[in-house]
């Protein structure tokens, strides 16, 4: 019912309403949807600045959401994700930028569209792994996304993003990695009575820090702390 009420809204009431109204609504289903799906927000740090770069460690199709709790966000996304049923739909008229690897030429396109949606105050998201992993570690980060930020003189923000049981205990409930499907994602979650999400907002680096693959090593290395910190904290 949730989904399918975000959908008629994407229909009926955003091609009428204007932007800051869309990532109000947005930001209201999101909530929502963590709520029928027993998942409590916890947000700790820093506030996330307007017009960033947020780049965040990726665990679930459920960070997508997270991070619209909690600033509402365009997002950079892999095009497998279009294909997707509903989640895919939804994601497509939510200013997600779908990504086709290994195609410069569709790269330098992306990185364009970024940087117009951060020159207009709009914060985007990227997952700069290029995959998930259950939450338990920090792959590298590809660095190249970073670009048009950089370009544009626009700040990096680091979220780290950490699924636990209400005990503190990490749970890879909410984890969509390996051979999982979308639908025992789901299924695990729904399983789980009650997950806590906690997403640690750092201070931005500013794109004047060095170069891509410095910022990108600096992000990893304070994104790899907090996801340690948040280890063996009580919910």
């Amino acid at each position: 019912m949730h989904l399918a009420a975000g959908v008629v809204t994407a229909l009926t009431v955003f091609p009428a309403v204007p932007d800051a109204a869309r990532r109000h609504l947005r930001q209201r289903w999101s909530r929502r949807l963590l709520a029928v799906l027993g998942v409590d927000l916890k947000r700790h740090g820093v506030a996330i600045a307007p017009g960033s770069l947020l780049v965040a460690n990726h665990i679930s199709w459920l960070d997508v959401f997270v991070i619209n709790a909690l600033a509402p966000s365009a997002f950079v996304s892999k095009a497998e994700v279009r294909a997707w049923p509903v989640i895919g739909w939804l994601a497509a008229h939510n200013e997600t930028v779908f990504l086709r690897r290994g195609s410069r030429g569709h790269a330098k396109i992306i990185n364009a569209e970024i940087g117009t949606l951060l020159d207009a105050g709009r914060n985007v998201t990227i997952f700069p792994e290029g995959t998930t992993t259950d939450g338990s570690h920090v792959l590298h980060f590809h660095a190249a996304l970073l670009q048009p930020a950089i370009e544009a003189g626009h700040a990096i923000q680091p979220l780290a993003i950490s699924y636990h049981l209400v005990d503190g205990s990490r749970t890879r409930a909410a984890a969509y990695d390996g051979d999982l499907s979308l639908g025992d994602c789901i299924a695990n979650i729904v399983a789980t009575p009650r997950i806590v999400v906690r997403v640690s907002a750092m201070l931005a680096i500013e794109s004047t820090f060095g170069s891509r693959r410095e910022i990108a090593h600096e992000a990893h290395r304070r994104i790899t702390a907090a996801v340690q910190r948040a280890e063996n904290v009580a919910g």
